[in-house]
C-alpha cells in the first residue's frame, strides 16, 4: 500500500471531506481494473485508492492517521504488535488472535467452461464469454452506504474486525480472537444501507469478457484470470475467474502431447509399388511420398506440423502411421492374380477352395 494516503488520492492534507470524495471517484474510475485490463498494476493501484478513501473519509480514522501516521487501532501503543497472541501465531500458525486487521474480504472465485474446436485449441483464438458477476455498486461506490453517508468504525472492535478474549491456561495467559459479531469481521458498519445493493457494496452485473486462448491448449486445460472473479463486499478485492477448456475431437487427427497422429490406410498394391498422396495437414495440403515396399507400422514424420508448445518454442510433429489393408474377399480374377504373384515370388499359399467348400464357407459368413 502507498504510505501517504493523501498522495494516493492526490489531495492535500487540508482537503475537505467533499474534496476527498470527489478525488476518490475520479481516481477509482481512472484506475478500476475493468477499465485497465492490460495494465498489470491496475488492481493493486485500485486497492490503494480504496484503502486511502476508507481511512480519510472516516473522521475518527483520519485523525488517528494524522496523529500517528497509521490508521491501525493500535497506533500509538508500543506493545500492541508484540502480544502473546502474535507469538503463538508465529509458532503455531494462528488461531490465538494475532495480526489480522478488519477489512472487506476477498470476493469468491468463479468458474466457467468454454468450448473450442480442435483447430482453435491448436492455433489459439479469442473467445468471448458471458458471465453474471457480482461487481462493485456504482450507486454507493462499493461502500455499501447510501449516497451522502459512509460506513463508520465498528464500536465493538474499534475497526479491528476481531474481538479478543484472555483466558488462563497451564502455559499462562492466552489471548484468543474471533471475528467481531457486530461487523462480521469487516471493522466497519453501515447504518444506512445503499438501496441498490442492500449494503453489500456490490450487485450482479452481466459482463462479456474476451479471453485470449493461447495456441497449443489441450482439452481439460484451465486458464486463471486474476481479479476477474466476484467483487468482494464493500470494496473488497475481487476473486479470480477460472476458465475450463473443452476441446472437440477431430475426424482425422488425434493428439499425443504436442504431436498430431494420423492413421494412413494403404492397399497392398499401394504399399508395394508406392505412390504420392495429397495429404491435408492443419496448415494446408502437402504431398506425402510413399516409397515402394512401405511396411505396415512405418511412421512418416512431418516436422513442425503439430501443436505449438504452450510452455516453450516451436511446434510438435505430425506423425502419419501406415496401415496396410489386406483384402478380406477376392474375386476369381484377383485370386488368380495373387496366385501368379505368389508363384513368381516363390511363396507358398493355400490351395484354391473347391466350389462346394467355398459355398459352405459363404453360407456361414
Amino acid at each position: 500500500m502507498t504510505e501517504d494516503l493523501y498522495a494516493a488520492l492526490g489531495v492535500a492534507r487540508t482537503a475537505t471531506g467533499d474534496e476527498i470524495k470527489r478525488a476518490y471517484r475520479r481516481m477509482a474510475r481512472q484506475h478500476h481494473p475493468d477499465a485497465n485490463p492490460d495494465e498489470p498494476g491496475a488492481e493493486a493501484r485500485f486497492k490503494e485508492i480504496a484503502h486511502a478513501y476508507e481511512v480519510l473519509s472516516d473522521p475518527h480514522r483520519r485523525q488517528r492517521y494524522d496523529t500517528y501516521g497509521s490508521d491501525s487501532p493500535s497506533a500509538g501503543d508500543p506493545f500492541a504488535g508484540g502480544g502473546l497472541g502474535d507469538i503463538f501465531d508465529a509458532f503455531f500458525g494462528g488461531g490465538t488472535g494475532g495480526g489480522r486487521r478488519g477489512g472487506p474480504p476477498r470476493g469468491g472465485d468463479l468458474e466457467l467452461v468454454v468450448d473450442l474446436s480442435f483447430e482453435q485449441a491448436v492455433f489459439g483464438t479469442r473467445a468471448p464469454v458471458d458471465v453474471t458477476i457480482p461487481s462493485p455498486c456504482d450507486t454507493c461506490e462499493a461502500t455499501g452506504a447510501a449516497p451522502g453517508t459512509h460506513p463508520s468504525t465498528c464500536s465493538t472492535c474499534d475497526g479491528a474486525g476481531q474481538v479478543r478474549q484472555m483466558r488462563q491456561s497451564m502455559l499462562g495467559q492466552m489471548v484468543t480472537a474471533r471475528p467481531c459479531p457486530t461487523c462480521g469481521g469487516l471493522g466497519r458498519v453501515v447504518t444506512t444501507p445503499c438501496s441498490d445493493c442492500g449494503g453489500e457494496g456490490r450487485r450482479p452485473v452481466e459482463r462479456t469478457y474476451t479471453v485470449d486462448i493461447p495456441p497449443g491448449v489441450d482439452d481439460g486445460s484451465t486458464l486463471r484470470l486474476p481479479g476477474y472473479g466476484a467483487a468482494g463486499p464493500r470494496g473488497g478485492p475481487a476473486g479470480d475467474l477460472y476458465v475450463h477448456l473443452r476441446v472437440a475431437s477431430h475426424p482425422r487427427f488425434a493428439r499425443d502431447g504436442d504431436d498430431l497422429v494420423h492413421d494412413l490406410h494403404l492397399g497392398v498394391s499401394q504399399a508395394a509399388l508406392g505412390l504420392a498422396v495429397d495429404f491435408d495437414t492443419l496448415d494446408g495440403p502437402e504431398q506425402l511420398v510413399v516409397g515402394k515396399g512401405t511396411q505396415a507400422g512405418h511412421v512418416f514424420r512431418l516436422r513442425g506440423r503439430g501443436v505449438p508448445r504452450v510452455r516453450g518454442r516451436g511446434r510438435g510433429d505430425l506423425l502419419v502411421r501406415v496401415f496396410v489393408d489386406v483384402p478380406r474377399e477376392l474375386s476369381e480374377q484377383e485370386d488368380e492374380l495373387y496366385r501368379q504373384l505368389a508363384a513368381l515370388r516363390g511363396e507358398d499359399v493355400a490351395p484354391p477352395d473347391s466350389g462346394l467348400l467355398s459355398r459352405i464357407r459363404s453360407a456361414f459368413k
